[in-house]
C-alpha cells in the first residue's frame, strides 16, 4: 500500500458562518507532484492554511505522513512558499537564508554548505550579498523557493511559485520541481499557470465552492478530452451510427464532422469505420484539449 504524504477527511472551514471549504477529502501519495486547481474564492488558500496548521478546521481532519500537521517532527519535514510573502528586506540573501535555516534547526556548518547550493540552483549565486530590498519580484520569488527547500523537505507546498517570473524563470521552477520529484519529494502545487501544471504534475484536483469536483491523472484527463475533425466524401447511415457510438458531441456540417473522443484508442477505430463504410477519408485531425480548456469546462459546469 502506497504511503500517503497528505490526507484530508471531510475537511470543512467556516468563518463567521461563511463556508470557505465545504467538504474536502484528498489523498496524496509520497513522491507525487499534485496540482490543486480552482478559481479565485474556491477555498484553495484556506485549504493550504489548514494543511499547514495555520488555520484550524471547523470539522474534519488533516494528516501529514499519518500525523497531525502541528507535530514538530512533521513540521521539520515540510517546506512552504506562500503566494503572498513579505520577506526581511533589510537582510542580504545569505543572511535571509541563514535566519530561516536556524529556524529549521540547521547547524551553521550545514547552512554554509546548503545556502550556496540553493542560491546557485535558483539562479541567485551572483546576488548572495545583495539586500532583498534590491530584489525584483521574480528574484524574491526565487529566494522564497530557496527558503522552502532549505530543510530538504519530504513535502513542499508551492503556492503560485511562478508568479512574477519570466519564461526563463518559469522553466527554472519546472526543472526544480522535476528535481524534487526525482529525489522523492512530494510537491503540492497551487498555480494559475495551467500550462506549467500540465507539464509538471502527476495528478490534479479541481476544487469548486470548497469541494473537489474532479480528481484525475494528467495523462487520463488529456486522453479523455480529444477533439477530432473528420472530413469524408459522404456520410451514409452506417458511418453516422458508428461515429455516434465511438464519440460524443458529434456535429456534422456537409461532409465535415467535429466530435469529442473519450479514448484515443477510438481514433484508429474511426479510420477503420470510414474505410469499411466505403467513404473516402480526406482529413482525420485529432487535437487534445489543453488543461486550461478542460479547467474552464469543469469549473463553468460544462462536460466533466
Amino acid at each position: 500500500m502506497t504511503n500517503l504524504a497528505l490526507e484530508t477527511d471531510h475537511l470543512r472551514k467556516e468563518y463567521n458562518g461563511k463556508v470557505a471549504v465545504k467538504d474536502l477529502t484528498l489523498q496524496v501519495p509520497e513522491g507525487e507532484v499534485f496540482g490543486f486547481l480552482g478559481p479565485n474564492g474556491a477555498g484553495k488558500s484556506t485549504t493550504v492554511k489548514m494543511l499547514l496548521d495555520l488555520a484550524r478546521p471547523t470539522s474534519g481532519s488533516v494528516k501529514l505522513f499519518g500525523q497531525s500537521p502541528g507535530d514538530p517532527n512533521v513540521r521539520a519535514k515540510v517546506g512552504f512558499l506562500p503566494e503572498h510573502f513579505r520577506f526581511h528586506e533589510w537582510l542580504r540573501a545569505t543572511e535571509f537564508l541563514m535566519f530561516h535555516g536556524k529556524l529549521y534547526g540547521l547547524t551553521a556548518a550545514e547552512l554554509q554548505k546548503r545556502i550556496p547550493e540553493l542560491l546557485d540552483l535558483v539562479g541567485l549565486a551572483d546576488s548572495a550579498q545583495t539586500h532583498l530590498s534590491k530584489f525584483s519580484k521574480g528574484m524574491l520569488q526565487r529566494i522564497g523557493l530557496a527558503q522552502a527547500m532549505l530543510n530538504r523537505p519530504a513535502l513542499i507546498f508551492l503556492d503560485e511559485p511562478t508568479s512574477g517570473l519570466d519564461p526563463l524563470g518559469r522553466r527554472l521552477v519546472r526543472d526544480i520541481i522535476r528535481r524534487l520529484k526525482a529525489q522523492g519529494t512530494t510537491v503540492f502545487l497551487n498555480s494559475h499557470f495551467l500550462s506549467e501544471v500540465e507539464i509538471t504534475c502527476d495528478r490534479v484536483a479541481f476544487i469548486k465552492a470548497g469541494q473537489v469536483v474532479r480528481l484525475e491523472t494528467i495523462a487520463d484527463l488529456l486522453n479523455q478530452n480529444t477533439e477530432l475533425r473528420l472530413r469524408v466524401d459522404s456520410l451514409n447511415p452506417e458511418l453516422r451510427q458508428g461515429l455516434d457510438r465511438l464519440g460524443t458531441e458529434v456535429q456534422i456540417e456537409d461532409s465535415t464532422v467535429s466530435m469529442m473522443v473519450a479514448d484515443q484508442e477510438n481514433i484508429p477505430k474511426i479510420a477503420q469505420l470510414v474505410y469499411h463504410s466505403g467513404a473516402k477519408l480526406y482529413e482525420l485531425r485529432p487535437r487534445q484539449k489543453s488543461l486550461e480548456e478542460i479547467f474552464v469546462d469543469i469549473i463553468e459546469g460544462g462536460r466533466q
